[in-house]
């Protein structure tokens, strides 16, 4: 996968994420020669090369003068759950960015794991991670075929399994707090109803104005930091 901007090179070096190669623009700032060194230092394969083949490899002429090959996305595995843990499910979410937007807020409230489906849905790419402004490489990302069976999983392990839904209680009413699962439905037709027996309850975002509906990213900000509000007092 060719994945491409400054922040992304950042955080695959926090995260210490394995790496073919990176590619540098010839034309270079202070910023940029910082990272060559980091690289550089780091004995990682680099390569300088004009902005005209930086452009051709990843699509795009806004890439910050850093494309980098990263291989194929390693998601992780199902079974590996770990204790106590605060969940982020996504059941179909098909735009990339609002994968991306949305991991980038379970990544701020400390979430444990991002689950998302294998059909019908958007996986990690280069615009997934753009959007996650490469924090997509700080948590771990698990693509299931079945969700149900998956919160099946979590239910026999004592998480609390909430799905985020217009009908739900109000979620300042609801207590939300760990070991808890969170689910959040496709951007037009929301959780499907199979999904949605699964959960334990649903909760809702009160809204002053009546409006159709929140878009997933911005509902899933909004509760997802209501979790960590709660954890934090």
């Amino acid at each position: 996968m060719i994945v491409y901007g400054r922040n992304v090179l950042r955080e695959l070096l926090v995260g210490n994420q394995p790496m073919r190669m990176i590619y540098f623009s010839n034309q270079h700032d202070r910023e940029l020669d910082e990272l060559i060194e980091e690289v550089k230092a780091r004995k990682l394969p680099f390569s300088i090369a004009q902005k005209s083949v930086l452009s051709k490899l990843c699509s795009e002429e806004k890439n910050q003068g850093v494309v980098i090959d990263i291989g194929e996305f390693q998601y992780a595995e199902e079974n590996d759950i770990p204790e106590n843990p605060f969940i982020v499910l996504l059941d179909q979410v098909q735009d990339p960015q609002n994968l991306g937007a949305i991991v980038r807020s379970a990544v701020a409230v400390g979430a444990d794991v991002v689950v998302i489906t294998k059909d019908n849905s958007a996986h990690v790419t280069a615009g997934a991670i753009k959007a996650s402004a490469g924090t997509i490489f700080r948590i771990p990302i698990v693509m299931t075929v079945n969700l149900g069976r998956y919160i099946d999983r979590l239910k026999e392990k004592g998480i609390w399994i909430y799905g985020a839904d217009m009908n739900g209680e109000m979620f300042w009413n609801v207590d939300l707090k760990r070991p808890i699962g969170i689910v959040f439905g496709n951007e037009g037709s929301g959780i499907r109803p199979l999904v949605k027996q699964k959960c334990d309850a649903l909760v809702s975002i009160p809204m002053k104005q009546p409006i159709d509906s929140l878009n997933v990213s911005v509902s899933a900000g909004i509760i997802l930091y209501e979790i960590l509000r709660r954890e934090m007092t």
